[in-house]
């Protein structure tokens, strides 16, 4: 059982009572990036750096927070439309844009893995795209921009749904995230160092949530239950046949206050649940 984070039970006792008002979440999206290996398909996980505000010493996926740029951006694109995303995602097309843009760009900047080439059947070549990542980073440079820049579009086709989760009402950072899951395209390769995270690794979802529940590897309650539902797929495409066959439902986690006794539990996934006595100091 995961522990509870020192900051839950006062959080969720304010907003029992009407003291803590829940932030909006804030919409992002993140990419299970999977390459195939010996034991098959492999995920790749960072472990944020301490110092991060949200989800400190924890590995997780590339990902962040939708550009509201994105949303109307004219941009090239391949593969299932805006709108058909958006059937799939539960969103208008516009957000549904803005979305799979921030999944993509992601990945670049914080794994150096493009999912964009020339045309609808071809990747861009392996560069060193160092710059063009910082400057994406920094909100310099709008990711529409970055592919027009280049004669790129963008490869939707290379992403499956897999997931959507929504940062419990009580947490004081509160993000509305969509899962994906992509297979490393040939010929590149993933960043062995990342600005905000001090180790990367590539784990078979087996060893990933051995590792969690033996407590070598801290995950937050989405990063290793997508583990646990990759166990089946015996290769990085394997995945994606998987992620067609999911229903992308948000998932919210919700606090039962009980006297002392406090208990958050996420619907549909009762081994996630975290019970304890808090007693007020």
């Amino acid at each position: 059982m995961m522990p509870m984070p020192p900051s839950w039970p006062a959080r969720i006792r304010a907003l029992a009572e009407g003291g803590l008002t829940p932030p909006v979440p804030k919409p992002s999206a993140t990419v299970v990036l999977l390459r195939d290996g010996a034991g098959g398909p492999e995920a790749y996980l960072l472990r944020r750096r301490t110092s991060m505000p949200f989800a400190a010493g924890m590995y997780a996926y590339p990902g962040g927070g939708v550009d509201p740029r994105d949303a109307e951006a004219e941009l090239g694109w391949a593969g299932p439309s805006p709108a058909e995303w958006g059937e799939r995602l539960g969103v208008d097309a516009a957000t549904a844009q803005a979305v799979v843009c921030a999944a993509v760009r992601e990945t670049f900047e914080e794994a150096g893995v493009l999912l964009a080439g020339p045309d609808a059947g071809t990747m861009a070549d392996a560069a060193d795209w160092s710059a063009e990542r910082a400057a994406l980073e920094a909100h310099e440079l709008s990711f529409a921009d970055f592919l027009r820049a280049h004669g790129l579009v963008l490869r939707s086709d290379l992403l499956s749904a897999w997931a959507r989760w929504i940062t419990p009402a009580f947490e004081e950072r509160r993000y509305d995230t969509w899962f994906f899951v992509a297979a490393l395209p040939a010929g590149q390769r993933a960043a062995d160092t990342v600005g905000e995270a001090d180790r990367v690794a590539w784990l078979t979802p087996a060893e990933a949530v051995e590792g969690h529940a033996d407590g070598r590897y801290g995950m937050m309650p989405p990063t290793v239950t997508v583990l646990r539902e990759l166990l089946p797929a015996g290769t990085a495409a394997q995945a994606a046949d998987l992620a067609a066959d999911r229903k992308i439902e948000p998932v919210l986690g919700t606090a039962e206050l009980a006297g002392d006794r406090i208990s958050v539990r996420w619907s549909g996934y009762e081994e996630l649940t975290i019970d304890g006595i808090f007693p007020l100091n």
